[in-house]
């Protein structure tokens, strides 16, 4: 049986879990690409926080400090699959199956252009446009300076415009294509938001 106080803390996580989940497996999604792996990285971050929450709770900005954790969950795990591939391709190395004259399609979506992105460039434009915060809340969630944040997300932009730009019309995760003159950041904004 537990007591008053297990209760009330039992009682404001799950309060935190009801409101924050959707959100931070969003994030995760965002950052990862893959749906599957998103809720997987969510549920982990909370579990992590209940182990904690007595620090989690009294903290300023628990929301923030859990999207934190998501964004580090995320990026252990992309690692982990680049050294993945990478020993994939060590033993395979002496194959080569290069085409002279790839087909590219003519329409590339805004997930496939963020997983292009390096991950701390994907995290900054994901954190300011998809998710609408500050710059001082994004440099707070990734542990990273504003100019960072600054710096990273311009670049960020401007290689997803250059990317899409090149693909001629842009679908938005197969909707139509953006109204004349909706920018990379803008188009990345409404893909967070679809899913």
């Amino acid at each position: 049986m537990g007591t008053a106080v297990d209760d009330v803390a039992a009682a404001e996580f799950h309060e935190f879990f009801e409101r924050h989940h959707n959100e931070l497996s969003r994030l995760a999604y965002l950052l990862t690409g893959d749906s599957d792996a998103a809720d997987d990285l969510a549920a982990d971050a909370l579990v992590a926080m209940w182990h904690q929450w007595d620090r989690v709770r009294s903290a300023d900005h628990p929301a923030a400090y859990a999207r934190g954790v998501v964004t580090n969950l995320a990026r252990s795990r992309i690692r982990s699959l680049v050294r993945e591939r990478r020993r994939v391709a060590l033993f395979w190395g002496q194959r080569s199956e290069r085409v002279d004259d790839p087909d590219v399609p003519a329409v590339l979506d805004v997930r496939e252009a963020l997983r292009r992105l390096p991950f701390r460039k994907r995290a900054c434009v994901v954190l300011r446009h998809a998710f609408d915060m500050s710059e001082k809340e994004t440099a707070v969630t990734l542990g990273i300076s504003v100019g960072t944040v600054k710096s990273q997300t311009s670049r960020g932009i401007a290689e997803l415009e250059k990317l899409l730009g090149a693909a001629g019309p842009v679908r938005v995760l197969g909707g139509d294509p953006p109204r004349g003159g909706e920018t990379a950041a803008a188009t990345a904004g409404h893909a967070g938001r679809r899913n």
